[in-house]
């Protein structure tokens, strides 16, 4: 019995790597220009959004637009840039447009079903910069919060409290509740109530009120902004006079803590009592 070996050609090896690597060059070569053409429109696209984004605020800074709207178009402009460079890049990669844009879009629709409030949020922030019932820099009161507007963005209001916290109120809800702005206007009123004991004359207290009223550096008096002083209510106890005058809306709390200051000061001075609650017991034996 005898054994038969065929050896293969040495250089067969050789022509199956060769053939592979003539099929596979190509291929690979198409693949490497088409991802570095991706890398390059990426790097170009990221500097073009880069350079639309500063053109824009720029344009909206000269057409001296609010704060607020600046912030929201800018937001939305930044997303809408980086889907329309997402959808280049596909294209650039063999991945049919019209596939991806109904895949955003199912998407879209199915990430809205899910995040109604997101949606919610958006829809309240068009309409705050709509309808601009604050800007950035206002003070305003708002579902239990209130501070300076930092900014509005597309979901959410940025709030700075007075004791320096952050606030982040979704527009959706702020939108649909009471807001309180408290810096709209240039002046404000401070009203004072101050409680005197019956025996007091009131002529004296009214006048010494309305030259507390005028008398404050920070008042500011015109004819549509008179300084008033009233009697408001008989108390159990005491007679409960009011003091309204007007004040640059800045200098609101400035003015109130000094009046009420100077309230008592004066009252000492010119002796007449504050009335406060006492309780007198008579003990039987």
């Amino acid at each position: 019995m005898s054994w038969v070996f065929l050896e293969a050609p040495a250089e067969s090896g050789a022509d199956a790597l060769a053939a592979f690597w003539d099929v596979a060059w190509p291929k690979l070569f198409s693949f490497g220009k088409t991802l570095l053409i991706a890398i390059l429109i990426w790097i170009i696209g990221k500097k073009l959004i880069k350079f639309v984004l500063k053109l824009t605020k720029r344009a909206l800074e000269r057409a001296k637009v609010d704060d607020g709207v600046q912030s929201f178009l800018m937001s939305l402009l930044r997303i809408v840039l980086h889907g329309v460079l997402i959808v280049m890049l596909a294209g650039t990669v063999g991945i049919e447009t019209g596939s991806v844009i109904a895949l955003l879009g199912s998407a879209g629709l199915t990430i809205g079903l899910a995040l109604q409030g997101g949606l919610s949020n958006f829809a309240g922030g068009v309409l705050i910069l709509l309808l601009k019932p604050f800007k950035v820099g206002d003070y305003i009161v708002a579902n239990g919060m209130e501070g300076v507007v930092a900014g509005v963005d597309i979901f959410y209001t940025k709030l700075h409290t007075g004791d320096n916290r952050v606030v982040m109120l979704p527009n959706g809800a702020l939108s649909n509740s009471n807001i309180v702005n408290v810096t709209q206007e240039p002046v404000r009123r401070v009203d004072l109530v101050a409680s005197v004991a019956y025996e007091s004359d009131i002529q004296l207290v009214k006048r010494l009120l309305f030259e507390l009223g005028s008398g404050s550096e920070y008042s500011f008096e015109d004819e549509a902004h008179p300084v008033q002083v009233y009697v408001d209510t008989y108390g159990d106890s005491a007679i409960n006079l009011g003091v309204r005058f007007w004040v640059k809306s800045e200098d609101y709390w400035a003015a109130k803590w000094e009046a009420n200051e100077k309230m008592k000061e004066v009252f000492d001075q010119n002796r007449i009592s504050i009335p406060y609650n006492q309780l007198d017991v008579m003990i039987k034996k």
